[in-house]
Formats: C-alpha cells, sequence, structure tokens
C-alpha cells in the first residue's frame, strides 16, 4: 500500500505467554477517514492501539504510520495523537501548564496559540488555572483530547473517548473533531462502546473477535448487507385479514410485523399482501442498524 496511508496494520499479533490476545490482524486507514474498530470486551482493540503507540511491542507483524515503522521511526510518533481509556491524574499541574509541557515533549516551542485555540474550543478555557485534580472527570476527559491534539498530529487514535460523559460533551467533542477532520485533514482510529455513536461517525468498520479482525467495510455497506428492515403494519380496529406472505412474522392483536431484506421495496410488499389502504391505520418501519451488525457478526458479546 501506498505510504500516505495514515496507518496501516500489517498481521499483527500479540501474545501474551500462550494467550493471542491480536491474531494476525490487518487493516488500514485513507487519509481524512474515521474507522471505527469495534468488538466485545477482550476482543483485543485496546492491545492494538497499545502496539500502534509502542507501549507493548508486537509478537510478530508490523505497524506503519505514514509508511513508517512505528518502532524504527521517531517521526512517526510526531504524527500520532492518543487519548486512552483512562483518566490520568497530572498531580499539582495546572491544565495550561500541562498543554504547555506537553508540547515541550513533542519540540513545539511557541505553542500558546494553538494551546488557546485548544482550550477555547473544548471548554476549557475559563479552567485553564485550574488543577488537575480540581476538574471534573468530563473535564479531565477533555483534557486528554487537547493533550492528544496539542502538536497538530495528523492520525488520532482515541480509545474509548466519551466513556462515562454526558450526551452534551459527547456532542461537543465530535462535533469539534469533525471540524479538526476537515480543517486539518485529521484521520482517526475509534474504539468505542456506543454502537450509535460509531454508526454515525464511522466510514468504515472492522469487527474484532477472539483476536482477529472477522469483517471490514463501509458503514452503510454493511448495515444494508448484513440486516433488515422491520415493518408493523397497524390494522384499523375490527379488520380481519390472514397474512401467508414469505416476509410475515406474526400478527399481534392488530399489529401485522414482517421481516424484510434491506432492499425490498415497501411498495411491492403491500400490492403482495392484498390490503386495502381503508384497512390500514398505520405503518411502522424499523431500519436496521450498526447494533444489529454487531450481534449477527460478532454473536452479541457484550461490548
Amino acid at each position: 500500500m501506498s505510504s500516505n496511508l495514515p496507518l496501516e496494520v500489517v498481521d499483527l499479533t500479540k501474545k501474551y505467554g500462550s494467550f493471542k490476545a491480536v491474531d494476525a490482524v490487518s487493516f488500514h486507514i485513507n487519509p481524512g477517514e474515521i474507522f471505527g474498530l469495534l468488538g466485545p470486551n477482550g476482543a483485543g482493540k485496546t492491545s492494538i492501539i497499545s502496539t500502534i503507540v509502542t507501549l507493548e511491542e508486537p509478537t510478530e507483524g508490523e505497524v506503519k504510520v505514514f509508511g513508517n515503522n512505528v518502532r524504527k521511526s521517531k517521526h512517526s510518533k510526531y504524527e500520532l495523537g492518543f487519548v486512552p481509556q483512562e483518566i490520568i491524574n497530572h498531580g499539582f499541574f495546572s491544565v495550561e501548564e500541562i498543554l504547555q509541557f506537553h508540547s515541550g515533549y513533542y519540540g513545539v516551542k511557541n505553542n500558546q496559540e494553538r494551546i488557546e485555540y485548544l482550550l477555547d474550543k473544548l471548554g476549557l478555557f475559563e479552567h485553564k488555572d485550574k488543577k488537575v485534580k480540581q476538574l471534573s472527570g468530563g473535564m479531565k476527559r477533555r483534557l486528554l483530547i487537547a493533550k492528544a491534539l496539542v502538536h497538530k498530529p495528523k492520525l488520532l487514535l482515541l480509545d474509548e473517548p466519551t466513556a462515562g460523559v454526558d450526551i452534551e460533551l459527547r456532542e461537543s467533542l465530535w462535533s469539534f473533531v469533525s471540524e479538526l477532520r476537515k480543517e486539518e485533514g485529521l484521520s482517526i482510529l475509534l474504539t468505542t462502546h456506543y454502537l450509535e455513536e460509531a454508526e454515525q461517525l464511522c466510514d468504515r468498520i472492522g469487527f474484532l473477535s477472539r483476536g482477529r479482525l472477522i469483517k471490514t467495510g463501509p458503514t452503510k455497506e454493511l448495515i444494508e448487507g448484513q440486516t433488515n428492515r422491520f415493518m408493523s403494519i397497524v390494522l384499523k380496529p375490527g379488520t380481519s385479514v390472514e397474512c401467508s406472505h414469505d416476509f410475515f412474522i406474526e400478527k399481534k392483536a392488530d399489529v401485522l410485523t414482517f421481516k424484510l431484506p434491506y432492499q425490498y421495496p415497501v411498495g411491492e410488499l403491500l400490492a403482495c399482501t392484498s390490503l386495502k389502504l381503508e384497512q390500514i391505520q398505520d405503518i411502522k418501519i424499523r431500519e436496521g442498524s450498526l447494533d444489529d451488525v454487531f450481534r449477527q457478526v460478532v454473536g452479541g458479546g457484550v461490548l
């Protein structure tokens, strides 16, 4: 693959003793793409991310960031920003001091403009002089994201970035990340327990199970190819009707339920049932979701 790819994971295997946490996993991220890595607890997501950021050494395989092996190239680390699951306490330093120190770790001098930009965008400006221990959990999560972005990385790794935060904060964080993606060409690897979040944000999805990458693809195509639509026809009271259509599931009270292939036209179903419009009170349709895909592909494991 071309060296302009933000991330290439090639036949990555990670063992802990005899336990194989990651088993010959390969995937890549395209420029400007959000790639979701989903799977139940223990599937290997954090082990993969830990290997990408060199906290863990691969047993086999390699990881490349913009064509450079992360274990052999110091430059690749300058291209990376990492938001871990765990909220780390920085003791008695203030929010602004932490960002100044972190800029220095990457050799970035005179970075006050970037720091103030991040403080403003992440709602931290009024808290910039507070010690980290004085911040709420949500504010600490924002600080982790600011740290990851302070040196303007081109690849951002988000390991459960919105775990334990409220809906308002989650929406504001993703609005900001989407803005950076558009303005700075940021590419993103995301792990999350919120499948609705992944469905909304990710261009492509990879499903992990027991250390193996078992399915990948564009999010929309996965949903359309792996799920069904459920249609409920609510009949007017007193309507008597029998249904033997191939997609018919059940009749409860005055409600007929059908399970349809994703692309099957609703109008064609209505024509086949011989129902008359005057017999129908309402029609409700539930589209397939990424949650349905997860349950089918992974087998209903607990996230």
